[in-house]
């Protein structure tokens, strides 16, 4: 098996940011059997920033999220045509490696889903699946530095063979962003993370937010317009399956370009 496979990068840039695009998705159509859910989605991911995903539910942020990482791949009905390119190589290239793929592209799911291991297995799970750790210091290493990167070493320092289980909500899911970065991806995706969280657990994550992304590139889908205004540096709005609109989240919040934009965060579709 090799890794991501160089190709030709696409040029056009719909999103106005400096620097190179993490990620561009060009023409990315997604369909579950006759039924067509993304329409040529056209979008730039900045490194190192907040890209939020808003739009009505069923509009296909999720399943765009999915097409990054190809978890849609495990959908045997699912078909996923255009291109996705990750640092100039195209990830749905036939000789790449979905699990190096998928070791580069974390992933928060929207209810925090630890594994019924001890807090410390959590995060050693990926580091030790992938081969990162040379040893055992290394590893405990490894396993206090996702921990504090994710705000809970202070809280669980002491208890780190107890279950991830017994967590409250909001730790459970800073332990699934512990897990997440464990294994130092580039990218981490957010499927609604704070949805099932009450509003301090929700404040702590954003926060966690803020701090992560200065070492990682962060895409979050969520269906709250203030939790994308506070965290996000840019967003784009899908609606019915389009891309309606992006650019930085200040403008498109303020200024939308699109009535259906307008529409949507004025709270009158959705």
């Amino acid at each position: 098996m090799v890794n991501l496979m160089t190709v030709q990068q696409v040029v056009s840039k719909p999103m106005a940011f400096d620097g190179t695009p993490k990620i561009i998705a060009r023409d990315v159509c997604v369909s579950y059997g006759d039924r067509q859910v993304l329409h040529n989605i056209n979008l730039d991911i900045p490194q190192r920033r907040v890209t939020a995903l808003i739009g009505p539910s069923g509009c296909g942020k999720t399943t765009f999220l999915r097409c990054i990482n190809r978890m849609n791949d495990l959908i045997s009905i699912c078909k996923v045509t255009g291109t996705i390119m990750m640092d100039s190589a195209d990830v749905y290239h036939a000789d790449v490696d979905v699990e190096v793929l998928r070791r580069r592209i974390g992933m928060v799911f929207q209810k925090p889903n630890p594994f019924p291991k001890s807090i410390y297995e959590n995060v050693a799970y990926g580091i030790k699946l992938h081969g990162l750790s040379i040893d055992k210091a290394d590893l405990d290493a490894r396993v206090e530095k996702s921990l504090r990167r994710a705000g809970l070493w202070d809280e669980v320092s002491d208890r780190l063979d107890s279950p991830g289980t017994g967590l409250s909500g909001g730790q459970q899911q800073r332990l699934c962003i512990a897990r997440a970065i464990a294994i130092e991806p580039d990218v981490i995706l957010m499927d609604e993370p704070c949805s099932a969280l009450d509003p301090i657990a929700t404040a702590r994550i954003e926060e966690l937010i803020h701090e992560l992304k200065e070492k990682f590139t962060i895409i979050i889908v969520t269906h709250s317009m203030q939790q994308a205004a506070r965290v996000s540096d840019y967003t784009a709005f899908f609606h019915l399956g389009d891309l309606v609109e992006q650019g930085e989240t200040e403008i498109l919040f303020t200024n939308p370009k699109d009535e259906r934009t307008e529409s949507y965060i004025t709270g009158r579709i959705g």
